[in-house]
């Protein structure tokens, strides 16, 4: 008999454990929305920084979901779209990575509805709703986790449609710029859409791609240290990377990925590994993209 941990949870929507609140959505909007100089800061910067998002007890929930997860053995490990042990091409720099876990487990099932992550998600993408795009995770080791180079998400994503879309990344330790965390270039996300370039690869390799004056950016870059269960969101177009961990402890994090509802398909090729295709053109939705959040005025609340 299959536990909950080896059934596909992206057949349920909503909750399916009590990890976290289930909230109306008035009520979870007046609790955690952003105020208007955060809202400003993001808007000037493409970038917000220091956002909780998850208490001491749903770190620790979240933390003991992924070291299963890590396992390649883990029973449910067929419903990852990509799992990579080490994503670096260097076995001396390990960078684990993966997408799919909100099908696994859980805590991770569920953080998706996590209202303290719901609500700055939907005024960051300008009051709309807020649709599921994919999750991942990425994890460097003490002494030797590798680099998640500069890039743009959105360079990732143009098989979807129009640029609606927003990055949530979510500390499962201390984040420092000692292990690892998370590098912005601010203002940068007004900067036109880039090449795509290989995220462990070579740290500066968009250095190449950029012109004086974002050169001239590039330098000015800022760390977005944190504690663990706090949250640091960025605009699709926003670069940023993370160098290699040189502390003693494990650098933990996951991420969320979310648009605004009526985003639409812009290819008709496969869009995540092992999830049908949807036809270019038409509206993102159904089971492995489900809505998350209708902010109140979308509820005549």
């Amino acid at each position: 008999m299959k536990t909950s941990q080896t059934r596909d949870l992206s057949e349920t929507r909503g909750l399916v454990g009590d990890l976290f609140p289930e909230l109306p959505a008035g009520e979870a909007w007046e609790r955690y929305r952003l105020t208007d100089a955060q809202l400003a800061f993001f808007e000037e910067n493409g970038f917000l920084s220091g956002v909780k998002i998850l208490d001491d007890d749903q770190v620790d929930a979240l933390r003991l979901e992924l070291e299963q997860l890590m396992d390649p053995g883990h029973p449910g490990h067929h419903l990852f779209y990509e799992f990579h042990s080490n994503e670096s091409s260097d076995p001396d720099t390990v960078l684990f990575h993966s997408l799919g876990h909100w099908r696994i487990t859980p805590g991770f099932h569920d953080v998706l509805w996590n209202p303290r992550f719901v609500v700055p998600a939907s005024q960051l993408l300008g009051g709309k709703a807020v649709r599921f795009w994919h999750d991942q995770l990425f994890c460097k080791p003490a002494r030797h986790g590798g680099v998640v180079a500069w890039h743009q998400d959105y360079s990732y994503w143009t098989r979807t449609t129009p640029l609606q879309h927003l990055t949530c990344w979510v500390g499962l330790d201390d984040a420092t710029a000692d292990n690892g965390c998370l590098q912005y270039i601010p203002g940068s996300h007004k900067w036109d859409l880039l090449e795509k370039i290989e995220l462990a690869g070579s740290m500066d390799s968009l250095r190449d791609l950029l012109n004086p004056g974002q050169i001239a950016q590039y330098e000015n870059r800022v760390a977005a240290e944190m504690p663990a269960g706090y949250a640091t969101f960025h605009h699709p177009k926003m670069v940023h990377g993370s160098y290699e961990n040189r502390s003693d402890k494990p650098r933990r994090a996951f991420v969320l990925n979310v648009f605004a509802d009526g985003t639409r398909s812009n290819s008709d090729e496969v869009l995540l590994n092992g999830v049908p295709p949807i036809k270019k053109g038409e509206p993102m939705g159904g089971r492995f993209f489900p809505l998350l959040f209708k902010p109140p005025a979308a509820h005549g609340e």
